[in-house]
């Protein structure tokens, strides 16, 4: 087993989950800024996109798995039911540098459903070893890690997690819902719990991590507490606010957190700052709406809030955005 960069970190690990358009090279670089965790993924990619994609749309693809040296420890995540490309996926990720690779396991996607991958992989573990083989071929030196849920229609870790164990993961990422259940119940956290269990009494050194419902570092200090899992993944949390880890050390000390809390002036001017490298990175491979997805998160809980919201989802690109921001600030 490699653990590779994973052995290196402090415990307990507190990490950004990977989101469709939202965790994109843009936002990672504004979060490593404010508030670095202490690892970051990409956003998922298609492993067949990479290997059959024209040119156009594989170059795509590739800003995807466009990083900067601020946001490292970084993992490449993946998604495939083609162990020829997912050894091909892996080892594009090492030749990029990547700190890590992990494999999609659990997305609720139908799109991705249809392709065998993501959440389908849990009704087929043998499929699964085979794509963690063969990204471990591809990676090398490189630890490859798996994001999971408890189970598809219902709770199967006691099945599923061994199987994925034999092939000896670094890391292993309980989202702590079924993928029938998606996001619409709370997150079963006991079942991370159990998780631990299993993984302790396979005798394998493969962390286990923690995902769901969690929306600040001391409610992830709980969940550790409570489960003694190694770390926790933290998604949704991180809308709107890039300052979700900054006191991560004290956390991790302490075991509790005060919390950074942001004036409306530095809310503001992160928000224009989160836009303009969007258009800077981004621009041309997404469409400037993706980015407007942020623009509730950051503009709440102040007076004025909902009519600056109304004026920037109006606009078209950074420069319109950075012009209705500065009015509303004079007007403070």
């Amino acid at each position: 087993m490699s653990l590779g960069f994973w052995k290196k970190l402090n415990k307990p690990i507190f990490a950004l989950a990977p989101m469709a358009d939202v965790t994109d090279v843009a936002f990672r670089r504004i979060i490593a800024k404010y508030g670095k965790p202490d690892v970051m993924w990409t956003e998922f990619v298609s492993a067949d996109g990479l290997a059959f994609a024209p040119e156009v749309g594989r170059k795509k693809l590739l800003k995807h798995l466009e990083y900067s040296e601020s946001e490292r420890p970084i993992v490449a995540q993946f998604f495939t039911s083609s162990p020829e490309n997912m050894n091909k996926a892996a080892e594009l990720a090492r030749k990029l540098g990547f700190d890590g690779i992990d494999i999609n396991m659990g997305c609720p996607d139908r799109s991705v459903e249809k392709q065998g991958a993501g959440a389908s992989l849990m009704k087929n573990t043998e499929l699964a070893r085979k794509l963690l083989r063969a990204a471990k071929e591809g990676a090398g030196d490189l630890p490859v890690s798996v994001k999971t849920r408890t189970g598809y229609s219902k709770p199967n870790l006691e099945k599923w997690l061994p199987e994925i164990l034999k092939e000896e993961p670094a890391l292993v990422t309980i989202h702590a819902r079924t993928k029938k259940e998606m996001s619409k119940v709370p997150a079963q956290w006991e079942f991370v719990r159990r998780a631990v269990e299993i993984r302790d009494a396979s005798g394998k050194d493969t962390l286990i991590f923690g995902n769901g419902d969690v929306k600040d570092l001391n409610e992830a200090m709980e969940k550790i507490r409570e489960t003694g899992c190694d770390g926790v993944m933290l998604g949704r949390a991180i809308f709107g606010n890039p300052w979700l880890f900054t006191n991560i050390n004290s956390v991790r000390k302490n075991n509790k957190e005060v919390f950074y809390l942001p004036s409306v002036q530095e809310r503001l001017g992160v928000l224009v700052e989160h836009t303009k490298l969007f258009e800077e990175l981004l621009g041309g491979y997404k469409n400037f709406a993706v980015m407007k997805k942020h623009f509730r998160a950051y503009i709440t809980d102040f007076e004025g809030a909902g009519d600056l919201r109304l004026k920037l989802m109006e606009t078209n690109n950074a420069s319109e955005v950075k012009e209705v921001v500065s009015y509303f600030l004079k007007t403070i």
